[in-house]
């Protein structure tokens, strides 16, 4: 049983080199291809270790490249195709012990079940981890890919949008793959913090909505506020909600709640930094 092919295949889509999308795909084809003809797509006790070591690296290289091509969807393929390999004794691999990438590709998917809004499955795949590691004796507190999520999700429960946003920039993600699901997760609480603000507000400064919004420049805030209907004049956003649906007070400060509570705290600590 030759591997030469497939082993040829993984080290070209692992060069430094920078590939095009179009060859990056055709090569994950041809890898697939060989996969099934070496029937290693799903493991047995009687795969050879230097196979299972080959198929596992091939299917988390394809995982990996999947979110480089921003296909959370293909990502998530790979990552259900990788459960059986992860499931095998580590003995089956032989020596090859410590050159999986699963803590990787495992916190990558908790990350994006955090973009989906998808609490149950993540907290399903955590526990699972959580068994598997103490009945090694093990924690999850010092796997830094792990741990990402785990703490992104805390806060999110919390409301600390500020420390989320703050733990998405460039130099707080655990590697470079993290950051495109991690712009995601922004993406996601900008949306809500913009639903609050229109219940919570009739209108804000631009200047507060950009650190609000976690947005870079008064520009986006504009690009923003028409993208959702809102109105931008005079230096201010003004939410046509809260016109044609006034509210009391205490409506008011119920729907703002601690998102906006957080979120404008954090607002004013930027204004004073500035």
């Amino acid at each position: 049983m030759s591997t030469s092919n497939l082993s040829n295949i993984v080290s070209q889509l692992q060069t430094p080199s920078p590939l095009s999308p179009q060859k990056i795909t055709s090569l994950l084809t041809s890898a697939k291809r060989e996969l099934l003809t070496l029937n290693v797509l799903i493991p047995t006790p009687t795969t050879p270790s230097p196979i299972l070591v080959l198929a596992r690296q091939t299917l988390e290289t394809g995982a990996l490249l999947s979110i480089r091509l921003q296909q959370p969807d293909a990502f998530t393929r790979y990552y259900q195709q990788l459960l059986p390999f992860y499931e095998m004794p580590e003995s089956s691999y032989g020596t090859d012990t410590n050159n999986s990438q699963r803590s990787k590709v495992t916190g990558l998917y908790l990350l994006l079940l955090l973009t989906k809004g998808d609490y149950a499955a993540f907290h399903t795949v955590l526990e699972g981890l959580e068994v598997e590691q103490a009945g090694e004796g093990k924690g999850l507190e010092g796997d830094e890919f792990i741990s990402y999520p785990v703490k992104l999700e805390r806060w999110l429960m919390e409301g600390s949008y500020d420390r989320v946003w703050g733990a998405t920039k460039r130099e707080g993600v655990p590697s470079e793959e993290f950051g495109a699901f991690s712009e995601v997760l922004i993406g996601t609480i900008r949306d809500e913090i913009a639903s609050c603000s229109e219940k919570a507000y009739p209108s804000l400064p631009i200047a507060n909505a950009k650190n609000l919004l976690f947005l870079e420049s008064e520009g986006s805030v504009v690009e923003f506020a028409q993208a959702r209907g809102w109105v931008a004049k005079d230096g201010r956003i003004y939410f046509p909600q809260q016109q044609e649906d006034m509210r009391t007070e205490k409506d008011i400060l119920v729907a703002s709640g601690q998102v906006i509570e957080n979120t404008i705290g954090y607002s004013r600590s930027l204004e004073n930094i500035v």
